[in-house]
């Protein structure tokens, strides 16, 4: 008997005490817990979350291992799509004392009610509000259950990038969640280089005649690309009404949100009507994984009783998996020894008077706690891995992409925030290295409105009847790169044929006139012209104009057509060779230089082959004679003392090959010098032309202008406006002092046809300072600019510009062999790396050498020792050390090693 008793006792306290020494408390476990459901019933949404919610309560409270010994109890209101009905139901739930509330599936109820929860210290499970702006940083107690739009925005941005359109229009619901995620969209489009041209706003609960006028408008814009991120329960009416205007026919594009999805999926067969309007949308949907847990869910749903649709979408995935996560975070909580207890708030008193009973609400007191667990937990449920990352948001998000078209839709890829779009599942990326090179980055291909498989442009001109209005430069000077004239178009010229043979290779017609730009007394001002573009006075601009950084600010270009850049053009006289020209191959620099590395080296191969080498030595002056000649002899590989030390002969084949590459240079500079008729001027390029204060020449509307006092600094004073070739010759000839200029800077295209029509009498001086292009001006993100750059590119593949160029521009050219006036010296600059590297193999050489005779000099010194009579120890002499190491570095090497030698044998105990 007492032995039983013993053993009772054992087994109660086991039942206490866990296997790690902590009290169990399974005993202090309520038997049910509340948590509260709050959702519209009557929706797209509603009708698949409520049955799943059910099924996961009954699912937790049949599994012994989760929560045991205690049920889940869900009480139930119905926001009704009420913001305000949402707070009063969630007010309402706080009176039953949940420790949860799982919804809603609205973001703007989610909004008012994180408020309440807050106050109240109640998680709050959301696996409908996917409005990027609601954050658990704003709301401690909100925890999204449901990926945010965020992620699908980039989603959206990443297609619109992958098609290459600019250009997007956004209609959505003007709730938070339609503002908000439309915000994001515009954010992730910004950093694709793209934009949201058009924001078409639907009021909520808005008519179908509301629908049809706002989208009147839309159809006379030029995006065809329209994102749509509506409410699933009235989204279908936007292409209802859209197809009234003929918005679902070729050339038009239809990305909808996973809105659309969770309409179609919930049955087997979606009306015929409705699938005809959705022909060719591209629409994104909740990534699941196909995983045994979702097959079996699948098969289970269609045995659940009072079900209001035949299947279910995806959000009632994510709300199954709420419940689970709620109850895995309870059981968690109740592990650790948690006690659910509720308190009163004084902060919630109410008024005089007030019947709505604020003061019966009741705070979780452990809400807190249960919220971190809550954002600590991992499973795996229907959805996939289920777990949240620091900023509380869920990890992992990614999204099917799918086609409609037919009777159903098929699937062309993925997107996923760790490798974007994809043809392979999420989950299996998830495994492989992430790849960022972009290049797996594809879909497959897709079914467009009208049943084809071209991908739209995306764009077209607007619809109302207005051409491209084309700004044109009236010029008075060039005339062959345009200028007006009294044919069809108006104007004419190489710029005009580049840009009609463009817009000839594009895949659509394009209404265009032009405008001649300028009085034609003067040359217009190009800044000018860009500007009034950007002004949406001029729709394009189209002739000589210079792509330069400012204009670029405020205008989009097209691909140049023409390469330019800013020259200087001299008047010259040619001058004949003079009797010191052997000189002028270097710069007095190199020459002393040159020969100064001449005498270093012929002393230190000296000095390494003194003592070894006896056509090294001799009497001083001898010697003198010897290094000079052997200095300068290596200049033609004549010299003939031989080398006899390795440290020598290193040197000396470092210097051959310095010498070598000198001569050379010497002799193709000499060669040039003395073959090319060279020509001189007082100017030899821009640098020269800022140092002096000469009158410089600018062509009048040019952007040398600007460039030349604002970039380089010269004087506005000097700078004098040239509005016609006539005063570029008249200019030039008479020079500074006779009220002429000393240079012209222009562009190299005007130049050449410059010196083309005056037989090559003057010439430029310098390089090009400036490297530019000419192109096509239109607005900004217009893409017309786009597609022009590629036409350019092709016209130029093809050899069309060329012939163009031809057309207009061959004349005769001036070489450029006399055209350049400067020939460069070759100065210090082009070898110091030769002098340095045979500077330091010379220095090394020589510290080699007098390290080697310094420990010889060690060795041969210590016969000088003599012993001290006080402590009996040698002690060495130092007297004149220095003059006894000099003659020691005379001696020969045979004579030092002989003595050595003798020495070491002296020093050999003598056997008696």
């Amino acid at each position: 008997m007492r032995t039983s008793v013993v053993i009772l006792s054992i087994w109660v306290l086991a039942q206490v005490i866990d296997v790690n020494g902590e009290t169990n408390n399974s005993y202090s476990r309520p038997n049910v817990v509340n948590f509260g459901a709050l959702f519209t019933l009557n929706s797209v949404i509603g009708r698949s979350v409520k049955p799943a919610i059910a099924a996961a309560i009954y699912d937790v409270n049949s599994d012994s291992s989760i929560l045991p010994g205690t049920k889940l109890n869900m009480i139930l209101h119905d926001s009704n799509c009420s913001g305000f009905l949402g707070t009063i139901g969630a007010l309402q739930l706080m009176e039953n004392d949940v420790v949860a509330v799982i919804g809603p599936q609205s973001s703007g109820i989610a909004h008012v009610i994180s408020h309440v929860v807050n106050e109240l210290h109640v998680p709050l499970l959301s696996f409908g509000a996917t409005d990027p702006t609601l954050s658990a940083l704003q709301f401690p107690y909100f925890l999204r259950t449901i990926h945010s739009d965020y992620s699908q925005m980039h989603a959206i941005a990443d297609l619109v990038q992958h098609y290459r359109w600019n250009e997007v229009i956004a209609i959505f619901v003007d709730d938070d969640y339609g503002r908000n995620g439309i915000s994001a969209l515009g954010d992730a489009l910004a950093e694709k280089r793209a934009k949201i041209s058009y924001k078409a706003a639907i009021t909520p609960g808005a008519s179908a005649t509301d629908i049809n006028n706002l989208l009147a408008g839309v159809n006379l814009m030029e995006s065809r690309v329209y994102v749509v991120h509506v409410n699933p329960d009235s989204g279908l009416t936007v292409f209802a009404e859209a197809e009234k205007h003929g918005m679902l026919a070729s050339g038009y594009v239809w990305i909808a949100t996973d809105w659309l999805p969770s309409v179609l999926d919930l049955s087997d067969s979606v009306d015929p009507k409705t699938m005809d309007l959705l022909q060719g949308v591209v629409a994104l949907r909740h990534y699941t994984p196909d995983s045994y847990l979702k097959k079996r869910f699948s098969t289970r749903w269609k045995q659940i009783k009072g079900k209001e649709t035949v299947n279910f979408n995806s959000y009632a995935l994510y709300a199954y998996d709420s419940v689970w996560l709620l109850a895995r975070a309870l059981d968690v909580f109740f592990n650790e020894g948690g006690n659910i207890s509720f308190s009163y708030d004084s902060k919630l008193q109410d008024g005089k008077g007030s019947k709505l009973h604020f003061s019966e609400l009741r705070s979780f007191d452990q809400g807190n706690i249960l919220t971190q667990i809550l954002a600590q937990i991992n499973f795996t449920g229907l959805t996939g891995h289920f777990g949240f990352d620091h900023n509380k948001n869920l990890i992992n998000p990614a999204y099917e992409i799918i086609n409609i078209g037919g009777t159903g839709s098929r699937r062309i890829g993925f997107w996923s925030n760790y490798s974007g779009l994809s043809i392979e599942p999420p989950d299996i990326l998830y495994k492989k290295p992430l790849n960022i090179s972009g290049m797996d980055h594809h879909l497959y291909s897709v079914i467009w409105p009208a049943e084809t498989t071209t991908t739209p442009r995306g764009w077209v001109f607007p619809n109302n009847g207005k051409p491209l209005r084309i700004a044109v430069p009236y010029r008075v000077t060039y005339k062959e790169f345009v200028t007006k004239d009294n044919g069809p178009t108006g104007v004419h010229g190489y710029c005009i044929d580049v840009f009609e043979a463009a817009v000839a290779l594009l895949p659509y017609p394009v209404p265009r006139s032009y405008l001649p730009y300028g009085d034609g007394l003067r040359n217009p001002s190009f800044s000018n012209l860009v500007y009034d573009v950007s002004q949406n006075k001029y729709d394009a601009a189209v002739g000589d104009i210079t792509i330069v950084t400012n204009r670029t600010r405020i205008v989009d270009f097209t691909q140049p057509y023409m390469e330019s850049g800013l020259v200087v053009v001299t008047p010259v006289k040619k001058v004949k060779s003079t009797a010191w020209a052997f000189l002028k191959p270097f710069t007095w620099e190199m020459w002393g230089v040159t020969g100064a590395f001449f005498l270093f080296v012929g002393v230190v191969v000296w000095i390494l082959e003194h003592r070894i080498n006896h056509e090294f030595r001799g009497p001083l002056s001898q010697q003198i004679v010897t290094i000079l000649w052997f200095s300068f002899s290596t200049m033609f590989f004549s010299h003939r003392e031989n080398t006899v030390s390795t440290l020598g002969r290193l040197v000396l084949i470092l210097w051959l090959w310095v010498v070598l590459i000198i001569n050379s240079s010497y002799t193709a500079s000499l060669t040039s010098i003395l073959t090319v008729q060279q020509l001189t001027s007082q100017i030899e390029g821009i640098d020269s032309l800022i140092s002096s204060n000469v009158p410089i020449g600018v062509q009048d509307g040019s952007f040398a202008f600007n460039y030349l006092i604002d970039e380089l600094n010269i004087a506005k004073s000097r700078i004098q406006i040239m509005k016609s070739q006539d005063d570029y010759i008249y200019a030039l000839h008479r020079g500074p002092k006779g009220g002429g200029v000393a240079a012209i800077v222009d562009e190299l295209p005007y130049i050449k046809l410059f010196l083309s029509n005056t037989n090559c009498e003057f010439r430029t001086v310098g390089e090009e300072f400036t490297r530019s292009g000419w192109g096509f001006a239109f607005q900004r993100d217009s893409p017309l600019a786009e597609d022009l750059s590629t036409a350019i590119l092709q016209l130029s593949e093809n050899g069309e510009l060329q012939r163009i160029h031809d057309k207009w521009l061959s004349k005769n050219t001036c070489s450029e062999s006399t055209n350049q006036v400067d020939i460069t010296r070759l100065s210090l600059t082009s070898f110091w790396g030769l002098f340095l590297i045979c500077g330091t193999s010379c220095f090394i050489a020589l510290i080699v050498f007098f390290c080697r005779v310094y420990c010889q000099y060690r060795r041969f010194t210590p016969e000088n020792d003599e012993e001290d009579p006080e402590t009996g120890r040698s002690a060495r002499r130092l007297p004149s050390r220095a003059t006894s190491f000099k003659d020691f570095v005379d001696k020969k090497e045979t004579d030092i090693k002989e003595m050595l030698k003798r020495k070491n044998s002296d020093n050999q105990p003598q056997v008696s």
